[in-house]
């Protein structure tokens, strides 16, 4: 099956249960949770996770839920990313973000819910081979990933994160942090719940380190390209430290050292390669 085949029908599959799981209450918080996660969305965690596993053998009525609690994990994230407390953004994927359409107090309780939800339904998720430890150890790192030490951290450092502050070592450390320790988490996961060996486990995170970091770096770039952004406020951006032409240079390595950890491990997976491939800037629109 073609990546594109396979990543289409994965991402119908995912769309098909996270609206499962989000129609389990008609209340006023769980409308703000569909609102956020449905319609709209690339899937790229959780499709990054079904990959990884998929590829090693895991199957994915095992890896789906873990999947749908990465989704979920994201959404909430970006509920409160765009508050006006945080990035005060208007708009998220063509449609009025959670708390312009909801109000400020509902989006908040309504990211809250979607973390809590995540949890939930990682801790109901099947064992893989009736491994107790290995999901015990899966949803440790998604937990360390996410926490005060991982995407809050990151989170933190974004909002105050200083003008005059240049050092490339300072937004490389946001960036692992805010953005890629989730996307280097979905990528062993999914590798972890198929128990591959130690050597292979080192390999995906490796490769999803490197991805997690081009992916912040093309989201800057593309803000720096298409200046979508006009605001009094400063906001972090490496693209524009860099400057543009340096920026796509270092894209253009992370995304290759990205995929030399796949290859130096042995590990042959279009499908990988090919979401390394998409966050090229010429692949359009940020996933």
């Amino acid at each position: 099956m073609e990546p594109q085949e396979y990543l289409s029908l994965k991402k119908k599959k995912l769309d098909l249960t996270l609206e499962f799981y989000l129609s389990r209450e008609d209340s006023s918080v769980f409308e703000a949770m569909r609102y956020a996660v449905l319609d709209g969305g690339k899937r790229f965690r959780p499709l990054l996770l079904l990959a990884s596993g998929e590829h090693f053998g895991a199957t994915e009525e095992l890896l789906m839920p873990y999947a749908c609690a990465l989704e979920f994990i994201h959404n909430y994230s970006l509920i409160h990313d765009d508050l006006p407390m945080m990035d005060n953004d208007d708009f998220r994927r063509g449609k009025p973000c959670c708390h312009k359409k909801f109000g400020e107090g509902l989006a908040l309780l309504a990211g809250d819910a979607l973390l809590s939800y995540a949890f939930e339904i990682l801790a109901e998720a099947p064992y893989p081979s009736n491994n107790y430890v290995l999901k015990e150890q899966v949803i440790g790192e998604i937990a360390r990933a996410i926490g005060p030490s991982g995407m809050i951290a990151g989170q933190w450092l974004d909002i105050s994160f200083l003008p005059e502050n240049k050092e490339i070592a300072d937004y490389q450390e946001m960036a692992m942090k805010k953005t890629a320790a989730l996307i280097k988490v979905a990528a062993v996961s999914g590798a972890r719940l198929a128990r591959v060996p130690v050597a292979v486990l080192e390999a995906i995170e490796k490769y999803g380190t490197y991805l997690g970091l081009a992916f912040q770096l093309r989201d800057d770039l593309e803000d720096l390209v298409e200046d979508r952004k006009s605001r009094e406020a400063f906001q972090p951006n490496l693209a524009h430290v860099l400057g543009q032409e340096d920026a796509v240079q270092l894209l253009e390595e992370l995304l290759s050292r990205a995929t030399s950890s796949l290859k130096n491990a042995n590990i042959d997976s279009a499908i990988l390669e090919y979401l390394a491939e998409q966050l090229k800037l010429t692949a359009g629109k940020k996933p």
